[in-house]
């Protein structure tokens, strides 16, 4: 797979140290999903298990380990994940009884006589029992084995599997990088333009939102804002309809929105939601951070509606909008 030109610094960085047979033994991989930080992890793997790899490092694609790799068989390849249940869904976890068996696999001797990989995704979904085994791998290393963790958030993860693991950002895109990229993929450049937007410049999310009708919930969203901004709709009714679908996602775009208006009026600008005095500025702050509030609570037994209900009912009352631009 073709990687993302944001990824390159990332890349050199893990390229280098194995063309310097200088790996750490834990690597760390951290980005927010859409990022493309699994990409990254999987073109390490493969060239640190190719037999020929090219000059800038990747995995050359012919030998034998890369067709293995290609093919999910290689044997110095250890993938630990979320574990289907009975009824066919993912685990919310990783169980400690994974890592364990983990951990016995990489005392072995690597089949092809090089490095052992083991990739550990999602790490931030490491139960503490399974946290607690793997940092007791990662402070007994196998030589010739490198573990690498795939994570979304790595606070979630224990500061001593922090601080046990070389850690790899992936920086964000440039807008360039990322409106060539979603080109290449054959989204026309006013809905890119959008995407990336909406998703504050994050490509995997931009890609997605730009074909599965995400952009249309994000402009209803807004509409329904600005309805209940100028006393056109109520915050019952608005809570209602957000509570059956996809209501996370919508408090995500009006977090954003109220960003995005705090912003405008700190530039001097008239807000998109009519508000026009920089003293609604303290109040936006407190709303965005109410609305990312609002977005922990819809996963607890909480009803939905009430939740979203306690929030709308809080957002700013103005004059109609002028006109959305």
């Amino acid at each position: 797979m073709k990687r993302p030109p944001w990824l390159e610094d990332s890349w050199r960085v893990l390229a280098g140290a194995l063309a310097a047979q200088r790996l750490h033994h834990g690597l760390l991989i951290v980005a927010p999903q859409g990022y493309g930080k699994r990409v990254l992890a999987e073109a390490f793997a493969a060239s640190a298990l190719c037999q020929q790899r090219s000059d800038d490092g990747s995995a050359c694609g012919r030998c034998r380990a890369c067709l293995l790799f290609a093919a999910g068989s290689h044997p110095d390849l250890v993938r630990v994940g979320l574990e289907l249940r009975d009824d066919g869904k993912p685990r919310s976890e990783i169980a400690v009884d994974q890592i364990r068996a983990l951990s016995q696999r990489l005392s072995m001797a690597s089949q092809f006589g090089g490095l052992q990989i083991a990739m550990v995704d999602p790490a931030d979904r490491l139960n503490t029992a399974a946290a607690n085994a793997l940092l007791k791998t990662l402070e007994e290393p196998t030589p010739s084995t490198v573990i690498v963790l795939v994570a979304d958030d790595a606070s979630r993860l224990p500061a001593t599997i922090r601080s046990r693991c070389q850690r790899i950002d992936v920086r964000p895109p440039s807008r360039e990088d990322a409106m060539a990229w979603m080109h290449e993929r054959q989204v026309d450049r006013g809905r890119a333009e959008a995407a990336l937007a909406a998703s504050l410049g994050n490509p995997g999310l931009a890609l997605e939102w730009a074909a599965d009708g995400t952009l249309d919930l994000r402009r209803s969203s807004g509409e329904d804002l600005a309805a209940l901004g100028q006393g056109r709709a109520s915050a019952s009714e608005i809570a209602e309809r957000w509570a059956g679908d996809r209501p996370e996602l919508r408090l995500w775009f009006a977090a954003a929105f109220a960003r995005d208006e705090a912003g405008r009026l700190a530039r001097g600008e008239r807000g998109a939601f009519g508000l026009t005095r920089r003293d609604e500025i303290p109040k936006l702050a407190a709303w965005f951070g109410r609305a990312n509030r609002a977005r922990g609570l819809l996963s607890t037994p909480l009803r939905p509606e009430l939740v979203l209900l306690d929030l709308l009912r809080s957002w700013p009352q103005r004059a109609p909008i002028p006109g959305r631009g």
